[in-house]
């Protein structure tokens, strides 16, 4: 898998993440998400005043709000997520940890098939469409700002 995923230009960090859920079996890939569960942070104080809606991933079914903010050209992802979605702080404080600090490009060149990578093994065909929303949530707030940088 990693000449594959360097070959595709797929960021060091996420690469990490693939290589290691790779060589899990199905009850280590759930325990390894339950330990990031509980790594996900707790949103920053600046974004709870603001209108968690208009940063909602509506398309999942957990109420998961994302919040992208940019600072000196890195992105930073924060996430408003309950504590009772285990599978969904798995992903996004895994997604973060690679991501935060990182250039919008990072963001843009995760795979496609990231979650079923990381988590198909557990069978979560159901929760698929909500988890792949999320990713494209971040790559939408990633591409915007690019084109802010550009711009």
């Amino acid at each position: 898998m990693t000449d594959a995923t360097q070959a595709a230009g797929v960021p060091p960090g996420i690469e990490k993440i693939l290589r290691r859920f790779a060589t899990l079996t199905p009850d280590l890939t759930r325990q390894a998400l339950v330990q990031y569960s509980n790594k996900l942070p707790p949103l920053p104080e600046r974004f709870r005043g603001l209108d968690a809606a208009q940063y909602r991933v509506s398309e999942c079914q957990t109420p998961v709000a994302i919040f992208p903010e940019v600072v000196d050209g890195k992105m930073y992802f924060h996430a408003d997520v309950p504590q009772g979605a285990p599978t969904i702080r798995a992903l996004l404080a895994l997604l973060f940890d690679a991501l935060n600090g990182q250039p919008p490009e990072t963001t843009l060149a995760i795979p496609p098939d990231f979650v079923p990578q990381v988590m198909g093994k557990i069978g979560l065909a159901t929760r698929e469409v909500g988890l792949n929303a999320m990713v494209e949530r971040l790559k939408r707030a990633a591409l915007r700002a690019r084109e802010g940088a550009e711009g």
